[in-house]
């Protein structure tokens, strides 16, 4: 955060336009100077303070003591390759938690994610389009439950930004989570599946090598 002069101010505030993501701009009307505040990243895109960087916490107002604290969200969307690392990420939407004992809450990185309310084990993450910086919510139709969240993105944190709304719904009995929701529709799922084509394509080019070399041998 810094503070600078009003008149300064106006000139950055011509140029706001340009600036980039996660700067903002605080006129403090009345007073000789103003804010400008932003987001410390480093030249990898990621957070300059210690992770984590988003935590759920659940806290016993009786005991007045902490039950449990889980981390939400991962680098996935925002380190370099797509690298994974559960290390959160900043949050700024709401949580719903169902009678059934889940609490479901979105995060930086384009997926809601289900918690168990007693433990804060995460249970299910679910793939968005881009971030779900909002508050999900649950609601019945034709006797089976959905649960919603508006997936928009985050403009000053630099997010994807869309504007879908996605539900998921509460599988059936008969029912069995897809192949690609196991695999690639999950944190880190996208990297290692960059990771085993970009090896894969390794091996095809040094066996082609290979039998290029063997082929120009045998003919001299």
């Amino acid at each position: 955060m810094r503070c600078t002069s009003s008149s300064s101010f106006r000139a950055l505030r011509l140029r706001a336009s340009s600036r980039p993501p996660g700067t903002d701009f605080g006129p403090q009307q009345g007073a000789p100077f103003a804010m400008t505040r932003m987001v410390a990243m480093s030249p990898l895109g990621m957070l300059c303070n210690k992770p984590p960087w988003g935590e759920m916490v659940a806290v016993d107002l009786k005991a007045g003591k902490i039950l449990w604290r889980s981390s939400v969200g991962t680098t996935e969307d925002r380190a370099p390759l797509g690298m994974a690392f559960n290390w959160g990420t900043p949050l700024v939407n709401g949580v719903a938690v169902t009678a059934g004992g889940l609490v479901f809450t979105g995060a930086m990185d384009a997926y809601l994610r289900a918690f168990d309310a007693k433990s804060g084990v995460e249970l299910w993450q679910g793939r968005l389009p881009v971030p779900g910086v909002a508050n999900p919510m649950s609601y019945l139709w034709k006797g089976e439950q959905y649960v919603a969240i508006a997936a928009g993105g985050h403009s000053e944190s630099g997010a994807t930004i869309g504007d879908s709304v996605v539900a998921f719904r509460l599988a059936r009995q008969s029912e069995a989570p897809s192949l690609w929701s196991r695999s690639i529709d999950r944190p880190g799922g996208r990297f290692l599946a960059k990771a085993l084509g970009f090896a894969l394509a390794c091996v095809l080019m040094a066996a082609a090598l290979w039998r290029w070399r063997r082929r120009t041998r045998l003919r001299v």
